[in-house]
């Protein structure tokens, strides 16, 4: 399984980015699309998930600023970041939960090596 993400950068408080992770290489598509984020020192942080059949999950401290969506047909998934605070600067990594190739019942997981995003004036 591969992952290209693009998006990040730097941006000023109050900005907006949008992220996007193009997946490729499972037979059976991606049950769980989402995104990590960690800053040096810190323990990686789940910001959002999206299931196959759009059901979501978000960090607490992103409800409400960030949107989280998926094109299955593109195997692809965007991470919406609006409100950015400075707090919100990390390295933002795609992942993604599959099928096992020969067990379908069971996943795989796989992370992307990530795109950097600061927001600083």
């Amino acid at each position: 399984v591969q992952l290209v993400e693009s998006g990040g950068g730097l941006v000023q408080p109050g900005g907006s980015l949008r992220l996007s992770c193009v997946a490729s290489g499972s037979v059976f598509g991606f049950n769980v699309m989402g995104w990590y984020r960690q800053v040096p020192g810190k323990q990686r942080e789940l910001v959002a998930q999206i299931t196959r059949t759009g059901t979501t999950n978000y960090a607490d401290s992103v409800k409400g600023r960030f949107t989280i969506s998926r094109d299955n047909a593109k195997s692809t998934v965007y991470l919406q970041m609006t409100s950015l605070k400075p707090e919100d600067t990390a390295v933002y990594s795609c992942n993604v939960r599959y099928p096992k190739l020969r067990d379908t019942s069971r996943e795989d997981e796989r992370s992307g090596p990530g795109t950097q995003v600061t927001v600083s004036s």
